[in-house]
């Protein structure tokens, strides 16, 4: 009974997300715009649970390159507004749309020439009414039986705002590097600052096959070794001539019905992108992100193989874990 109805709250939350999308449209982006303006800061407000949900969007905005700050409604009532510049971007957070609070403190705002972003499942509501742009974000219904709790609504904010954050991540071309900076005493800063030689894999833990060799052989090592890729190396030199995904696999099996005749060098893809054994996890990272991809052999001038990384040697295998 309890898993069942526990699985239910999760279904109930799921579809909440899922209605989001549809709900995304040009003032996602013009709110994304008046972000990117802003020469000031991102002031983010909101009470109770939604006041909670704002605090981590702040959190997560501060730590991808967007400021914000979080402003209680009733303290900024009581003499807190002050700490809000007339350039910066407010973005307020109530389902409801009508909450007594907000609705005293959005006038005041306005008064001081900020911009404000609604968040709110009632587009028509008081606040959505008081703002410049309004994000939508109707749920279907709520998990609590009672349709009291804040449940889904708080869930689809939180989605909303990581939607928000990792638009303007990618706006602001913010990297693993910029991530670091913003962590210098946290053990994710740390770990960003290993070398790639301390974390690749080396030896016989390196998924390779000659040039030479058959897509079949190719395969029988891509398989035992599960990092979904093989290097494929000239032989006579140890330099990484290319390298053959999983997804180079499913390609070559639609293409052609007899492997015997297929060379290594027709399906896999030459000259990829590699990495110096010297540089930090965090440049890898970048790569990886920049490039779409989540292995980078570990070569040496002119190419020669050294080594091999994997995303998962980066964010989730052994004691190498990034605590996000």
């Amino acid at each position: 009974m309890s898993i069942e109805q526990a699985r239910e709250v999760l279904r109930i939350e799921a579809a909440g997300i899922l209605a989001l999308i549809d709900q995304v449209d040009e003032n996602f982006t013009k709110a994304i715009e008046m972000i990117m303006a802003c020469q000031s800061r991102l002031v983010i407000t909101g009470i109770g649970k939604s006041g909670i949900i704002g605090q981590k969007i702040a959190a997560t905005l501060n730590s991808t390159g967007t400021p914000a700050f979080f402003l209680h409604p009733v303290e900024a009532v009581h003499g807190d507004l002050g700490i809000v510049d007339p350039r910066d971007v407010i973005l307020a957070i109530s389902y409801s749309g009508e909450t007594a609070e907000l609705n005293q403190l959005l006038p005041a705002l306005k008064k001081r020439g900020a911009r404000i972003i609604a968040m709110t499942g009632r587009p028509t509501s008081t606040i959505a009414t008081a703002a410049d742009v309004v994000l939508s974000m109707t749920v279907p219904r709520e998990a609590c039986p009672l349709g009291l709790a804040p449940t889904t609504s708080t869930t689809a904010a939180l989605a909303l705002g990581d939607a928000l954050a990792v638009v303007l991540l990618n706006r602001k071309k913010f990297d693993a590097r910029a991530f670091r900076r913003n962590h210098p005493g946290g053990s994710l800063g740390e770990r960003l600052k290993v070398r790639v030689a301390e974390v690749m894999l080396t030896g016989a833990e390196i998924p390779r096959v000659a040039l030479e060799a058959s897509l079949t052989t190719a395969v029988d090592e891509l398989n035992r070794h599960n990092l979904g890729a093989v290097l494929v190396i000239a032989a006579d030199q140890e330099e990484v001539a290319g390298i053959l995904t999983d997804g180079d696999v499913r390609r070559a099996l639609a293409r052609y019905q007899d492997w015997s005749s297929v060379r290594l060098s027709q399906v896999m893809s030459a000259q990829p992108k590699s990495i110096s054994a010297e540089l930090l996890a965090a440049d890898a990272l970048s790569i990886m992100q920049r490039h779409e991809v989540t292995v980078l052999p570990v070569t040496e001038a002119g190419r020669r193989l050294v080594g091999i990384l994997h995303l998962q040697d980066l964010l989730g295998k052994g004691e190498f874990r990034f605590l996000v």
